[in-house]
């Protein structure tokens, strides 16, 4: 038997084919809102975050898992804290180094038809049922961005952001693309999108390529440190109820 999905897919698979009725679309409507509520009083005060993203299919023993581990456990001792989709793959590897070093480690899960736990090296973690509400708290905490090899979702939030850049919504945040010979073609398609004056030549700036975490973290660094100088901290309100998410 084929099984079902659950409210939240089934509330977003109607309301994407097509116009409903006026109080579904509001219903929709309250029901992100409160998606976005629930994600700003959980994450308030996990950051400044570095996200990184990747595939959810590496296995502990593939040689990327490795270096995203490397990764999460060098964020940690940057004193950022590491935010990833809270999957399994690249995703765990990334907490788990922040986890296992001493760092701070979050998630922002997705509740999918088969069910994505969200692995075991967060300190604090919230699922959300939407795609394009968990790429907004993603982003919206996170001061640098790691990419790491993946698939249609990798890709998804790598453009996503750029294209964010691009347009200058966000700025000054750096863009590591981890995996020089797995995106080779997607990134000399980049250049003939330059060539062709569909993006200039300017936005191939907007992210650097490596292979080593270290080349990473270094870059990382140094483009952040001035930012970071002056950078005002957030109190907590006892009168919202704001909890402290790392104990």
């Amino acid at each position: 038997m084929k099984k079902k999905p659950k409210n939240g897919l089934r509330d977003l698979l109607a309301f994407l084919k097509g116009p409903r009725s006026r109080w579904q679309e509001f219903h929709f409507t309250l029901r992100v809102a409160a998606q976005f509520i629930k994600g700003f009083r959980k994450l308030h005060f996990v950051g400044p975050c570095i996200t990184v993203f990747g595939s959810a299919r590496f296995k502990e023993d593939h040689p990327w898992y490795q270096k995203a581990r490397e990764i999460g456990a060098g964020i940690a001792d940057m004193g950022f804290t590491v935010m990833t989709g809270a999957g399994p793959g690249i995703m765990e590897a990334a907490n788990r180094g922040a986890y296992e070093n001493g760092g701070r480690s979050v998630g922002c899960n997705i509740r999918l038809p088969h069910e994505q736990e969200p692995n075991p090296y967060l300190h604090t973690h919230i699922t959300f049922e939407h795609f394009f509400v968990r790429k907004v708290l993603l982003l919206k905490y996170s001061y640098a961005f790691i990419v790491f090899p993946g698939g249609f979702g990798t890709l998804d939030e790598l453009f996503e952001t750029l294209t964010l850049m691009q347009t200058h919504i966000i700025s000054d945040f750096p863009v590591v693309v981890m995996g020089k010979d797995y995106y080779a073609h997607l990134l000399e398609h980049t250049k003939r999108l330059a060539r062709e004056g569909t993006i200039s030549a300017k936005d191939l700036e907007l992210f650097c390529v490596t292979d080593e975490p270290a080349e990473a973290l270094e870059h990382i660094e140094r483009e952040l440190r001035v930012q970071f100088a002056e950078r005002r901290k957030i109190k907590r309100s006892l009168f919202l109820g704001e909890e402290q998410p790392f104990k």
